[in-house]
């Protein structure tokens, strides 16, 4: 069924604009879709949609008409300050209350049979997570994709701001979105103005959320107010997870699924969440506005037609079982389903990580060459001290934010990574060719020691599957802040030549590197404008504006084996 294929929607079938009350007297605007009257005159299970972006998004539209003709009522709802809705939008805050008050609402009309799901990604992921704690009688499963658990996460990377993602509120200011507009702005250069907690005011001074970001470094009452992580047990429904190993809230997505799993409120909350992650990222998937390749190409990879999933098949394999009760096999199938990249095929999990993983140190060998691609990484521990290895970082000149999970169209996902390690600030560390297929399935976490001359610096590390022919694939990465390294609720400066162990948090992924491939991994300290740039002062990262080069000293021998530890999984 294709939505060209579908009829035009008979009058009645269609209400627009329907006013929703919530508790305090603000009004919010839903479209009502119903399905056709061939279909029975109802009442019907409802799938809900709160977006803050346009209920009139086309994409949505489309879903909604493939869930009438399924059989299922669809809302699609302004949040509160959005589009047609009334009140003021405070990012995050009033989702909570709105959302259960929209639950009691729908479950209380005519056409709905007093069950309810959701759909929807980014934002409206996070619309469908959060209310549930609240437990509506009415709501019953929800689906949320590329969600999070909380902001904090999302927005401050163990203490980093994620830039990039931070900035995306650009295109939330005012009562719509800005997408046209900014097509015209040169948003290149404003990730570059300084100081940070003002930056924003170069578009408009509109919106207090950045400010926020900025001025809360640590988790705190301001993060953990609208926060899912102290509240999986206020839960008492599945939730189907849905994400992809290149978006920007993959690792979110693996939180969301252990706390739900771990510890909701009910025993058929906890049994029946599910995971699903395949080669995707934020917008190219497909749920996303860019499609991948008939075949599965995204950026430098090929992944097959087996990595085209139907995100309308995906919500009624689910949602026919929890909400309308037909047996579609998907309550006895494993909790987590994830593409192995490589393989470029499907596995059925029970636990994450995975119970069977092999955790593997690979340590990183050089002869003080590892800038000019002499690295060597080896599960052979080092037997003596190594001469180190040494770059100077300078933020003017930032290494540029290139596939793995960076939230953009052009630049996120499998991306050939060659020419950034060429940089003489970016060192690198290589297996030999591998024998045999590995697979590596899991938390990825390099453990580095360094030293720096600056107060306060950045380390980062990036995995990457080099192909025979050189190409050097994105997979995941992560930063450390120095000031960090202990936890954000104990910052403390470093002290110029002394040596430091970092553990840097790559994230996940799963990835068979095939024979013939190598494994990678870069250090650097800078992934621009993913990450805020580190300006080596020490200062308050909001209002600085001074900038310092670092000069960076990385250790690797019988003292300091630094080393990247990866999941194996046997074969």
């Amino acid at each position: 069924m294709t939505l060209d294929s579908l009829p035009l929607i008979e009058p009645g079938r269609l209400r627009l604009n329907i006013q929703v009350p919530m508790r305090d007297g603000v009004n919010l605007s839903a479209d009502i879709w119903l399905p056709p009257t061939s279909l029975g005159v109802g009442p019907w299970p409802v799938l809900l949609l709160r977006t803050i972006y346009d209920n009139q998004e086309a994409r949505y539209i489309e879903w909604a008409r493939q869930f009438t003709a399924r059989g299922y009522a669809v809302v699609m709802q302004d949040c509160r300050g959005r589009g047609d809705s009334d009140g003021d939008w405070e990012p995050y805050v009033c989702e909570l209350y709105d959302g259960f008050d929209t639950h009691e609402w729908i479950g209380e009309q005519n056409w709905c049979d007093g069950n309810i799901g959701t759909f929807g990604l980014s934002y409206p992921g996070f619309t469908q997570t959060l209310p549930a704690t609240l437990r509506s009688k009415y709501l019953k499963a929800v689906a949320p994709i590329a969600s999070q658990q909380d902001n904090y996460g999302h927005h401050r990377v163990n203490g980093v701001i994620h830039h990039n993602v931070s900035f995306a509120f650009l295109n939330m200011l005012g009562r719509s979105m800005q997408y046209e507009s900014l097509k015209h702005f040169d948003q290149d250069t404003l990730f570059f103005a300084l100081p940070l907690d003002t930056a924003m005011e170069e578009v408009s001074t509109a919106h207090p959320y950045y400010a926020g970001i900025i001025a809360h470094e640590q988790y705190d009452e301001w993060w953990s107010s609208y926060s899912l992580r102290d509240k999986y047990d206020q839960v008492d429904i599945p939730s189907y997870f849905i994400t992809g190993w290149f978006d920007s809230l993959s690792n979110e997505n693996f939180k969301l699924f252990n706390g739900w799993r771990k510890n909701a409120r009910s025993e058929d909350a906890r049994k029946k969440t599910k995971l699903l992650v395949g080669p995707w990222s934020h917008q190219i998937a497909p749920w996303g506005r860019g499609p991948m390749g008939e075949n599965g190409e995204y950026a430098d990879r090929t992944f097959g037609k087996q990595a085209l999933s139907d995100v309308i098949e995906i919500h009624m394999h689910w949602y026919d079982q929890q909400l309308k009760g037909i047996d579609t096999g998907i309550d006895d199938e494993a909790p987590i389903r994830l593409f192995v990249m490589g393989a470029n095929e499907w596995h059925d999990e029970y636990e994450w990580p995975l119970a069977r993983t092999e955790w593997t140190k690979y340590y990183l060998h050089s002869y003080g060459d590892a800038e000019s691609d002499g690295g060597l990484l080896s599960v052979e521990a080092p037997s003596t001290e190594e001469p180190v290895d040494r770059f100077t970082y300078e933020p003017s000149n930032p290494v540029a934010s290139l596939g793995s999970q960076y939230q953009t169209f052009d630049f996120c996902g499998p991306h050939d990574r060659s020419k950034l390690q060429q940089r003489d600030d970016v060192l690198t560390f290589t297996t030999a060719p591998l024998a045999e297929d590995t697979e590596v399935t899991g938390p990825i976490r390099a453990t580095i020691w360094a030293s720096s001359d600056a107060i306060d610096t950045d380390f980062t590390a990036a995995l990457t599957d080099v192909e025979p022919d050189g190409k050097a694939i994105a997979l995941c990465e992560g930063i450390v802040r120095a000031r960090f390294r202990n936890g954000t609720d104990n910052p403390e400066m470093i002290t110029p030549g002394d040596i430091y162990e970092f553990g840097i948090d790559m994230w996940n992924t799963s990835n068979m590197f095939k024979k013939g491939h190598s494994i990678r991994v870069e250090i650097s300290s800078s992934n621009f404008p993913r990450y805020n740039r580190n300006l080596n002062t020490g200062n308050p990262i909001a209002t600085d504006t001074e900038i310092r080069t670092a000069n960076q000293t990385l250790y690797h021998g019988v003292e300091n084996p630094s080393h990247l530890t990866l999941p194996i999984i046997p074969r």
